[in-house]
């Protein structure tokens, strides 16, 4: 069978961008593994997900925001950085670009939930679920892929959106820097006594790395970085004793905890593609880079990724080009490279420099923190990344 996109991985920025490229006269397939049912109702991940106003943007503009509830959109409004035992906070403040908040905070559960309802919509969209690729073969023209139910097709690209382990970038001969962090990241959400006023924090304990994630109410989610023996002795408390075990590592400073919910553990690894683009291929989401969550980036880049992707093929479209054509893939992976190569090496350095446990890394982010905080155009530069939109 020939079809003109084959996306592989039906997480968001794989859904996204079959819903970029629908209504415009292609036949697109989307593969993924796991069952219909699964995509219609996906399973809690306990990750919520920080979106740029220029995401917001992005989902409202592919129909995807109306299929989410409003109590599923929690407002973040400011930001904080703490170090170790420090009191002082370096204050990230929407204010300062002129809008009421940063972004907004949405289950990345209710995201892929509403996204695959979007995607339901579209009758030029066929989703072939439990289903993988299992051999593929690019030449000048199409790309041949065989899938797992026997099924064979020909494309003119196929794009990777299959998570940062990518199987599909590897049948592509695609290698991808992997950085393992060593540690363990804990998320699950909590109840606590005390106001959170909309503001996310990122505290770099010693020996430990806490963030906060404003809900709506006294509720937030609570995410613990630690060594992997010392996050299973935390994972090994019951619901009470894990609770009190968190407000002592917030020192107490949202009161009384309790916990909502299940707790989930994800191994901490970043990725970053040697291409973004191939003979007749690209990658996009995860499959392209996965960043550390420090900067809570990750799910921003996916959406621009997929947003740059669509936005080349559609324009080629337009022009009565080849849509894979080695110019055009490569002038997204070009633009995405630029926009995501800067910004994942500022986060692998920012994690190895608040993660480090000598003294003159401690005494030099203190200062750091302290320089900036009384660095006002430094504030709002920073505010001013979060809100802008989309270039």
């Amino acid at each position: 069978m020939n079809v003109d996109v084959v996306i592989v991985g039906a997480g968001p920025a794989g859904l996204c961008f079959a819903r970029a490229l629908s209504g415009h006269g292609l036949a697109i397939w989307l593969v993924e593994r796991q069952s219909i049912d699964e995509l219609m109702m996906p399973s809690a991940d306990g990750r919520e997900i920080a979106l740029t106003h220029a995401s917001q943007h992005t989902l409202q503009a592919l129909e995807i925001w109306p299929h989410l509830r409003a109590d599923e959109i929690a407002v973040l409004r400011d930001a904080q950085v703490l170090n170790g035992p420090s009191p002082f906070a370096l204050r990230i403040a929407a204010a300062a670009a002129g809008h009421e908040r940063l972004g907004c905070l949405v289950p990345n559960q209710a995201i892929r939930r509403a996204a695959f309802a979007s995607v339901s919509d579209c009758a030029d969209v066929e989703i072939v679920s439990e289903c993988t690729i299992t051999a593929l073969h690019s030449s000048e023209h199409q790309i041949s892929l065989e899938l797992s139910d026997g099924q064979q097709l020909k494309a003119r690209v196929l794009v990777a959106a299959d998570s940062r382990f990518s199987e599909t970038r590897r049948k592509l001969g695609i290698g991808a820097r992997m950085e393992d962090f060593g540690k363990t990241m804990l998320v699950c959400r909590m109840a606590h006594q005390r106001s959170h006023e909309q503001v996310a924090w990122e505290w770099f304990g010693y020996g430990q790395t806490l963030a906060l994630l404003p809900l709506n109410g006294n509720c937030a989610s609570v995410v613990l970085t630690l060594p992997p023996e010392q996050m299973a002795e935390v994972m090994s408390l019951d619901a009470a004793a894990f609770a009190r075990e968190i407000e002592r590592r917030f020192e107490r400073r949202l009161g009384a905890m309790q916990l909502l919910g299940e707790r989930y553990t994800y191994p901490l690894v970043g990725v970053f593609a040697e291409r973004f683009a191939g003979r007749r291929s690209a990658l996009i989401g995860d499959a392209a880079v996965g960043m550390h969550p420090v900067t809570a980036h990750g799910f921003n880049l996916g959406l621009q990724s997929q947003k740059r992707l669509a936005d080349a093929l559609l324009d080629a479209l337009r022009r009565g080009q080849d849509i894979g054509a080695p110019a055009v893939l490569q002038r997204y992976a070009s633009a995405q490279q630029r926009a995501s190569w800067p910004l994942y090496q500022a986060t692998g350095l920012l994690v190895r420099l608040y993660t480090d446990e000598r003294r003159p890394a401690r005494l030099l982010r203190n200062a750091g923190l302290r320089l900036a905080q009384h660095l006002p155009p430094f504030k709002t530069a920073l505010a001013r990344h979060l809100t802008q939109p989309l270039r």
